[in-house]
């Protein structure tokens, strides 16, 4: 598995990966919230994050994690790739060599949160809303 900086023509393929672990990992999400997400990951948030990707021995990518100004902003799994230790491996990098130390995870999503503690992570704080306001508590957590 190799790590590598995403390329725009990348976007596409990446988008399919967010929305294939979206719904089988975000069952609190409503459709119509997921559908209003998915423009604005496309269109603006990728460009918004420093971009990684961890591609298998064919080339293909298998999940990916964007980082801006020490947080984890998106760390996205292919569902037949999760369990394979690549999402530790993007977290990894997103720390040693991307800067992150710190993440916001969806409250209702406890795989996230047992992941992110089992890495290191503490709980530091929450918040009712989620980025876009909607009622999706956030888990504030850091290093």
């Amino acid at each position: 598995m190799n790590i590598e900086i995403v390329e725009k023509a990348d976007h596409l393929k990446l988008i399919e990966i967010w929305e294939a672990s979206v719904r089988a990992t975000h069952d609190f999400l409503a459709e119509d919230d997921l559908q209003e997400l998915k423009p604005l990951i496309l269109e603006q948030y990728f460009d918004a994050v420093d971009l990684r990707c961890a591609k298998n021995g064919n080339g293909e990518i298998q999940g990916f994690c964007g980082v801006h100004d020490g947080n984890i902003e998106m760390l996205f799994i292919s569902p037949d790739a999760r369990g394979k230790g690549i999402g530790a491996m993007l977290a990894a990098n997103a720390i040693k060599v991307q800067g992150a130390s710190k993440v916001d995870v969806n409250e209702q999503n406890g795989q996230a949160l047992g992941f992110y503690q089992y890495i290191g992570f503490k709980v530091t704080g929450r918040s009712p809303v989620d980025g876009q306001g909607k009622p999706y508590p956030l888990l504030h957590m850091a290093l």
